[in-house]
């Protein structure tokens, strides 16, 4: 198990993330904007960079839904792949056979 303050700062940055969304869009539409003078996506720039870190999705840590691993994620199955072993080995996840020889 991961520390369980690791999971809950994460799981904040995620609440940032969503909330700060449309806001970030927008200014990042400004800056990649060229039509517009310079000096409007300058400040663009300065409330982009004004806004706190975590609230990037780049921040966001991909975790395992079971254990809360951060290492070797699987996106599709949204868990680690010891949990996925073991669950596999439980008989727990549809269409899995895990081979042994």
């Amino acid at each position: 198990m991961a520390k369980v303050s690791a999971i809950e700062k994460n799981k904040r940055r995620r609440k940032l993330v969503e909330r700060d969304a449309s806001k970030r869009a927008a200014l990042k539409a400004i800056t990649h904007n060229q039509e517009l003078p310079i000096e409007e996506r300058f400040r663009a720039t300065l409330k982009l960079a004004e806004m706190p870190r975590n609230g990037a999705k780049i921040r966001v840590r991909n975790r395992c839904e079971v254990t809360g691993r951060p290492r070797a994620y699987y996106r599709k199955l949204g868990m680690s792949r010891i949990a996925l072993r073991e669950l596999g080995s439980m008989a727990k996840v549809p269409g899995l056979v895990k081979s042994s020889w």
